[in-house]
């Protein structure tokens, strides 16, 4: 059986696909940020929420106030890297949702009334949208660095000190430089993932 994507394709958003540790100085910018962002918000959710965002750090200072909170063997490829993306998820995305589920408005109070049950929900479709928005990235042609190595106490109280939002990851963005990836590790077989009942 073919999929629908030709191979090339395939190749670009997932066989070829690999956390980048370095980058070129090729700049990245806001049009194919917005490119990005344009093409993935279509990516399904659960109740049509959209928790993702993303904060752009491009000046000095700003990359400054996150080195701070990352692990020691983030720092330098982050310095380094064009542009970087912290992918947060908004807590209160439910106030969103009349506007966004139009034939179901009350699902905000029916069923997000709660904070732990909204941070629950966040967490779970802010990284489905995470995980698009990378795919997204691979699409424009650039590469994408994910990380998790940092703090996140640090970088809530950094750049979410509103207590509305908690950061999901950190994604280097930008053309790969010189040996920027290692070698693939190995995946799980399918027969080792998939079970039919």
């Amino acid at each position: 059986m073919t999929l629908a994507l030709d191979a090339a394709a395939q190749d670009l958003l997932f066989r070829e696909a690999r956390t980048a540790n370095t980058f070129t100085d090729e700049p990245v910018s806001d049009e194919q940020v917005q490119a990005i962002y344009d093409l993935v918000k279509y990516g399904p959710t659960a109740f049509n929420q959209q928790p993702l965002r993303i904060v752009l750090v491009r000046s000095e200072e700003g990359r400054e106030r996150l080195l701070q909170h990352l692990a020691e063997g983030n720092r330098a490829k982050t310095a380094a890297a064009p542009l970087v993306a912290i992918l947060a998820q908004d807590n209160e995305f439910h106030e969103e949702l009349p506007s966004q589920l139009p034939h179901f408005p009350q699902a905000k109070d029916m069923f997000f009334s709660e904070r732990s049950v909204r941070e629950s929900s966040a967490t779970l479709n802010g990284a489905l949208q995470a995980a698009y928005f990378i795919i997204g990235v691979r699409a424009a042609g650039l590469a994408a660095g994910p990380m998790t190595g940092y703090d996140p106490a640090g970088l809530n109280k950094e750049f979410f000190a509103d207590g509305e939002h908690s950061v999901l990851a950190v994604v280097n963005i930008g053309k790969p430089g010189d040996d920027a990836w290692f070698d693939r590790s190995p995946r799980l077989a399918y027969d080792q993932v998939v079970t039919t009942v």
